[in-house]
């Protein structure tokens, strides 16, 4: 069981390294929250899964899972959300994109004249 924790352990970490040196080395704000979203909730899904593997009790395991469901839950949404917040406040995009799918999506327009706030 050991050695399973310890397999878990280490490829929750590659994940996590993989998803640090994305969030440095690509090029724009959706293509990094892609990365940090997949492998770092992969990897800490995997961190999860080798704690649960390693006590072996019901309340721990139980808190494992339910750490990893929540994971799974929220990521994707948090990075959606991030991403659409980052377009429509017009971050720029990479140079090579070719493809803009949201560019009538945001209302750029401003907040209107004579509304409060």
């Amino acid at each position: 069981m050991e050695v399973l924790t310890a397999v878990l352990m280490l490829a929750g970490g590659v994940f996590c390294l993989v998803a640090s040196v994305g969030m440095l080395r690509l090029p724009d704000t959706i293509i990094r929250m892609h990365a940090a979203t997949k492998a770092g909730a992969l990897g800490s899904g995997l961190m999860f899964l080798a704690l649960a593997s390693y006590y072996m009790e019901l309340s721990t395991t139980l808190r494992a899972f339910a750490a990893i469901v929540f994971l799974l839950l929220t990521a994707p949404v948090a990075a959606h959300l991030i991403g659409r917040a980052a377009y429509c406040t017009r971050v720029r995009l990479w140079e090579r994109t070719r493809i803009d799918e949201l560019a009538y999506t945001c209302d750029w327009s401003g907040p209107e004249e004579g509304k409060g706030e």
